[in-house]
């Protein structure tokens, strides 16, 4: 190591007790075996339930992404209010709610609607007591149905649409004209409206 101009001689420490500070990971397998049997006995214990909450089907944010449906937050109040489920018996159920979500679409809305239509059509409930079965369990033969885990799959997109030739109405159609004309009709309609009231005030008062 050279040493130039006027600097600090270098006094490098190494005989650090470094032994001391090494972590060593030998009870990882035990750890592995640990949990998958707690995993086991959690699952055994919960009995016949999803894998996973529902949620509902929603669109990515953004132009860039919005093609793309996954899997939202979860439902809205009007969905459940449509779906015939109740606030806090959709939880108990297994269905997520989000209070702030709102539903921008018509479309949207009945989707997940229908998602959860389908979801209430294959629940079935299970009694605490056997022998005692309460409002909202399934009935005996509900609970004799075979059972499965797996998750309401996500609806399909809607499919492209095949090449084709345009039509001459197509051709003909001035899509950026009317799209002025109805935002023009749009911001103007108030100014409209009470610019008739007004005449029809005036011709009323004409007449008498």
């Amino acid at each position: 190591m050279g040493f130039g101009h006027n600097n600090v001689l270098p006094a490098n420490h190494f005989r650090k007790d470094w032994q001391r500070r090494v972590r060593t990971w030998f009870d990882q397998p035990g750890r592995k075996l640990r949990r998958r049997t707690a995993r086991k006995t959690k699952a055994a214990t919960l009995g016949v339930r999803p894998l996973t909450l529902l949620r509902p089907a929603v669109r990515a944010q953004t132009v860039r992404y919005n093609r793309k449906v996954r899997e939202g937050r979860g439902f809205t109040l009007g969905e459940l209010k449509e779906a015939g489920i109740g606030r806090k018996e959709a939880r108990g159920v297994g269905i997520v709610v989000d209070h702030r979500r709102r539903n921008l679409s018509e479309e949207g809305k009945k989707v997940n609607v229908e998602r959860l239509q389908a979801y209430k059509a294959r629940l079935i409930v299970f009694p605490r007591k056997a022998g005692k079965p309460k409002q909202g369990d399934s009935s005996a033969e509900d609970l004799k149905a075979t059972t499965t885990r797996a998750p309401i799959a996500l609806p399909a997109l809607t499919p492209a649409e095949a090449p084709r030739k345009i039509t001459a109405k197509e051709k003909e159609f001035q899509a950026f004209r009317t799209l002025r004309v109805a935002r023009a009709n749009q911001r103007h309609e108030g100014a409209r409206k009470t610019r008739a009231a007004k005449a029809e005030e005036e011709e009323a008062a004409k007449k008498k």
